[in-house]
């Protein structure tokens, strides 16, 4: 839990004990009215349990202060707003290492993952080499600890996840990505390699995006779906986590639009094999 959610949660909390010490109420008056656990009035009012806009709804006719309601649905609104937003800088104060052990969590709870990435490869199909040096510049950039071998580590292992025959994986990558070079040329050929043998692979499917396909959507940023229960989106700054009806809808409709226009197969092998080859001209020259 981040402290933005936990201090905008214990800020909801005061301003239930104030409504309610207003209205002349103790704790145990105002859960024999609302037909509550007293211990559940003392942990909404002191900020240690999330309340539901139904328990809001109960808090200010319990008070005979429905004219509230309003008000205190729209500080839960914006304590929702901490929790799907979360922090870059917070997430990774100690290292990659913990971001990636959530991650390993949430693949092992899903199903069926589909992806988009537009610049780099998937951290679901990097070679331990290419991860490497992804983790090593990132903690450069963001001036934190580099714990890049534990997070190689836990990378690879959530990779596992690939082989497992509960598991299905969708992912559309951009030309691009084969291009942008964040690494040595022997690192970036090694991937491209890893890249090509995962085309075809049962429980796993791949489609390049190609330079100059037509596209009924563009795509803007990274995005990750996970079931139909939670889409990640990365920025620089922070991630957001998506879990509202409307946002997996829409997610999902770009990665369907997108889809539609991918190279899969041996034309997807093509591409990889063009990209590959493009690296070791240019190593070459």
């Amino acid at each position: 839990m981040t402290t933005d959610f936990q201090t905008a949660r214990e800020a909801l909390g005061a301003r239930l004990r104030e409504l309610r010490a207003e209205a002349g109420l103790d704790g145990k008056a105002l859960a024999e009215r609302l037909d509550w656990q007293r211990s559940k009035v003392s942990r909404l009012q002191n900020g240690r349990q999330t309340p539901t806009r139904e328990d809001l709804t109960a808090w200010a006719h319990g008070i005979g202060r429905p004219d509230v309601e309003a008000e205190l649905h729209g500080l839960l609104s914006a304590l929702d707003m901490k929790q799907r937003h979360r922090s870059w800088r917070r997430q990774l104060a100690g290292g990659h290492r913990g971001r990636q052990e959530i991650a390993v969590r949430q693949t092992d709870a899903t199903r069926l993952i589909r992806g988009l990435e537009v610049s780099r490869v998937p951290g679901l199909f990097q070679t331990p080499e290419y991860a490497r040096v992804i983790f090593e510049a990132n903690a450069e950039f963001r001036g934190i600890p580099p714990t890049t071998e534990a997070a190689v580590e836990t990378r690879m292992r959530r990779q596992e996840s690939l082989y497992d025959p509960e598991k299905s994986f969708r992912f559309l990558v951009c030309e691009a990505a084969l291009y942008h070079r964040a690494c040595p040329a022997d690192v970036m050929a090694e991937q491209l390699d890893r890249l090509y043998n995962l085309v075809g692979q049962r429980r796993i499917e791949l489609g390049i995006l190609p330079f100059g396909a037509e596209l009924r959507r563009t795509a803007p940023h990274a995005f990750w779906i996970y079931d139909r229960r939670l889409v990640i989106v990365e920025t620089i700054s922070e991630e957001l986590w998506l879990t509202g009806d409307d946002d997996l809808a829409l997610y999902e409709r770009a990665w369907d639009w997108l889809a539609e226009s991918a190279a899969y197969g041996a034309p997807a092998r093509h591409l990889i094999g063009r990209a590959r080859a493009a690296l070791t001209a240019l190593d070459a020259s």
